[in-house]
């Protein structure tokens, strides 16, 4: 038997919301068709793609490495059935391309590839800066379109945004974390714990804010602007850290695992998209990457994509 389409769908369905229910809710279909598509993926498959638990459920790790394929299969699908109208257009020219850190090493790179082989008469010029460097480029004509937190950008006057995507944070723990027996901590309890501060695309100015919004503050006892620093001091049991999803990997590079925990308390998405200066004029070039980006995501929904409900039992 082969998979199909509405099974790689609903399958990442299911991973993006940790819930069957909630699933077929946002998918507008029965809950039993939902579970017969998961489970016809797991017999194909020869594994579980989730463990079940009364919260919902958790990838697996066999899970985890299906979800990336079948998000790839489903944009790939999706690029093919809109592309052929572009490339009829014979779209061609350049795009300077400012890209922030995080976007640059934990969303792009695919997107990038698919555009480039459907827009082949297409010169991506790209060039990695922080948020302040980004800005002004813009403004200044140095760059065409920043692909950006879009949550990070200060100049509202002369730029406009347009925002993709939006990645929820949560508390990231190690495999043996006591927290892990709680559905949600608060700020309050992460106080009490060893805290790794990511300052990369100004991470830690974002996190001063919503703790600054409450009494406490995290114990921080290293700032790094490596992700995987993080992921790697977190895994091995030395703090820990709240981050999104959209970063998030859930084996660290020497193969530890890395549990998430929802936040009790009101802290920010990070926001991805694009920003542009409001006095200049797209080009062709640029409006064919900015249409073929949002078919790629569908419509602006949370980056869960990666991490599920942490449980103790993973």
């Amino acid at each position: 038997m082969e998979p199909t389409l509405r099974q790689f769908r609903y399958f990442i369905a299911v991973a993006n919301t940790g819930q069957v229910s909630r699933a077929a809710m946002e998918i507008n279909v029965s809950q039993s068709a939902v579970t017969a598509a998961v489970k016809s993926l797991e017999e194909l498959i020869g594994a579980p793609l989730f463990e079940r638990h009364a919260g919902g459920v958790t990838l697996t790790y066999e899970g985890n490495l299906f979800l990336d394929h079948a998000r790839h299969i489903v944009a790939n699908v999706e690029e093919a059935i809109q592309l052929p109208r572009r490339i009829r257009e014979n779209v061609s020219g350049s795009i300077n391309m400012a890209v922030s850190y995080t976007v640059a090493g934990y969303f792009l790179p695919p997107h990038l590839a698919r555009f480039a082989r459907g827009f082949p008469n297409v010169k991506l010029n790209m060039t990695e800066a922080d948020r302040g460097e980004i800005e002004e480029g813009l403004i200044s004509g140095a760059f065409d379109i920043g692909v950006v937190l879009t949550s990070n950008i200060i100049n509202q006057e002369d730029l406009s945004h347009d925002t993709l995507f939006r990645s929820r944070r949560r508390l990231w723990v190690d495999a043996h974390h006591r927290f892990l027996a709680r559905d949600k901590v608060s700020l309050q309890d992460i106080a009490s714990e060893p805290y790794i501060m990511l300052t990369v695309d100004e991470a830690s100015n974002t996190a001063q804010r919503y703790w600054n919004r409450t009494p406490h503050s995290p114990d921080t006892i290293f700032r790094t602007a490596s992700v995987e620093a993080v992921r790697s001091m977190v895994a091995n049991g030395m703090g820990v850290a709240i981050l999104s999803d959209m970063v998030y990997r859930p084996w660290s590079l020497e193969g530890r695992r890395v549990e998430v925990i929802p936040v009790a308390d009101s802290v920010p998405t990070m926001d991805a998209g694009f920003a542009w200066s409001n006095s200049a004029e797209r080009s062709d070039a640029t409006n064919a990457f900015i249409e073929f980006m949002h078919l790629s995501m569908g419509p602006e929904q949370p980056m869960n994509l990666m991490a599920a409900k942490a449980r103790p039992s993973v």
